[in-house]
């Protein structure tokens, strides 16, 4: 024997001189809690649901709702034969309750569109030199860019008209399309989203509201800007729809090859060329820094690929009080274009350093015995 079914108020919990929006509210709220898609692991919470939507299905409709208040579930019973009976659940009620329902499942309310939107963000790429990133700089910049029409002030209609509302969403700039008992919504066709439709087209912007102009800015650069980072120009983007806001301007950094430093960080790099004789000898040369030359002295015995450390040479990043260093990495430079009278010269210095290389070639020393061992 099947079990009898539940009184429609009870299942939505409402009293039986409910009003069409409490029975609304109610049957939103069970189909929340117990739709399939959020409880998978449920079977109970189908029923609930099916249960729920079948007492909505009755109660929203008038007809349907007098029926069953006098005759009970015989009054809407389709196998009864009494015409009062439902189907298929393609109520207009319905329908825009579970439209509600289902987008409050998958992403949130279903609100009105404001069809008014915010202008793109744009990108330009700035080369500068490096002297420049680090002290700071004033440049000017020429971009494309979407601006609102001067004619129309936006709206898209030829001066003196006005746009008017979409007759297929009524404004909206959506439409539903009904698929059995689910409510889907998409941009309306006709008006592509904006609610309104241009009868008579500016003639500079030919009914979009905008047009394409090149304008140029002028863009502070703040000393200590690296590679990659970006200044915001806001309210410099593209012209937005409908009145909507104007998008923001990102000018993104960029820094030329330089012909003497590398940076890193806050520090930079450069590589200094010795002769032969400050590098044995020892002796103070100049160093080029960005603030101009800079002394730095050679300890005698400096081998090449050494590394020194001029402390505050460098660059002070954007968000940081202190300047970085120059590490100056020094090539010992081998003469070339010798006389006769040099190269013999510096054969003597080198017959005279062979009788002791252990003494004045270690390096030399450690490399040939760690070869020897290797090989034998």
């Amino acid at each position: 024997m099947a079990a009898a079914k539940k009184d429609y108020y009870e299942v939505l919990g409402v009293n039986r001189d409910a009003s069409e929006e409490e029975i609304k509210k109610a049957f939103k709220k069970l189909a929340m809690k117990f739709h399939p898609d959020r409880n998978p692991d449920n079977p109970k919470a189908e029923e609930s649901f099916k249960e729920a939507k079948e007492a909505y299905e009755i109660l929203s409709d008038e007809q349907k709702r007098a029926a069953y208040d006098q005759y009970g579930h015989a009054g809407v019973d389709p196998s009864m034969g009494g015409g009062g009976g439902f189907g298929g659940f393609n109520s207009g009620n319905f329908s825009d309750a579970f439209g509600d329902i289902f987008g409050d499942i998958f992403g949130g309310a279903r609100n009105q569109r404001s069809n008014v939107y915010r202008g793109a963000d744009l990108r330009y790429n700035l080369e500068i030199s490096l002297e420049d990133a680090a002290k700071g700089t004033e440049t000017k910049i020429r971009i494309p860019v979407q601006t609102t029409c001067e004619t129309c002030h936006g709206s898209g209609a030829r001066p003196g008209t006005s746009p008017v509302t979409c007759t297929t969403c009524n404004g909206h700039g959506q439409v539903r399309m009904q698929q059995g008992f689910f409510s889907v919504q998409q941009t309306c066709p006709k008006c592509h989203g904006t609610g309104k439709m241009v009868k008579e087209p500016c003639p500079t912007c030919h009914g979009g509201g905008r047009v394409k102009q090149n304008k140029t800015l002028n863009v502070k650069i703040p000393a200590g800007v690296d590679e990659g980072d970006r200044i915001r120009l806001s309210g410099e983007g593209e012209a937005g729809v409908n009145g909507g806001p104007t998008g923001d301007l990102y000018v993104v950094v960029h820094l030329k090859e330089h012909p003497i430093f590398q940076r890193e960080g806050a520090n930079l790099h450069c590589e200094m060329p010795i002769s032969f004789s400050t590098a044995a000898l020892g002796g103070e040369i100049e160093v080029p820094t960005l603030d101009g030359a800079a002394k730095m002295k050679i300890p005698a015995e400096t081998q090449t690929g050494s590394v020194f450390r001029l402390r505050g040479k460098g660059i002070k990043p954007l968000r940081s009080s202190e300047y970085g260093d120059l590490m100056v990495h020094v090539v010992v430079e081998t003469p070339v274009r010798l006389t006769e009278k040099q190269k013999e010269l510096l054969r003597e210095f080198e017959s005279s350093t062979q009788a002791d290389a252990g003494k004045h070639s270690p390096k030399n020393k450690s490399w040939v015995d760690k070869a020897r061992d290797f090989f034998s």
